[in-house]
């Protein structure tokens, strides 16, 4: 009786942890957010939120080599998060790219 009561818990823990799928849209979205950020100006108008960004979107990525899957998905949502308020404060910014389509400049990190 005590034997299948282990089995049961063990085969059940095995099966809530392959539930998981790795977050493979999650962290592209993420990465994704975080390369609009940068283009809307987020390192020199939000460095605080993009940095935040990238922490968080490094621990995603730790997590997701671990197999931590819940966990490197929830780490990539506060990335995604973290990289949209970085994006919306460097576009409210005054100066910053207007409504009409008009895009900032990229400058080669190469030239000064």
């Amino acid at each position: 009786m005590n034997r299948a009561i282990i089995w049961l818990a063990c085969v059940l823990l095995l099966a809530s942890c392959a539930s998981v799928p790795p977050p493979i849209q999650e962290m592209s979205d993420a990465r994704l957010a975080i390369s609009a950020a940068i283009d809307a100006g987020a390192t020199k108008h939000a460095p605080e939120a993009l940095a935040e960004a990238r922490v968080s979107l490094r621990n995603a990525e730790a997590n997701l080599k671990r197999r931590a899957y819940a966990a490197a998905k929830r780490d990539a949502g506060l990335a995604k998060q973290y990289a949209t308020t970085a994006r919306e404060q460097s576009e409210s910014r005054p100066g910053g790219p207007d409504r009409m389509g008009e895009q900032p400049i990229k400058r080669d990190p190469e030239q000064r």
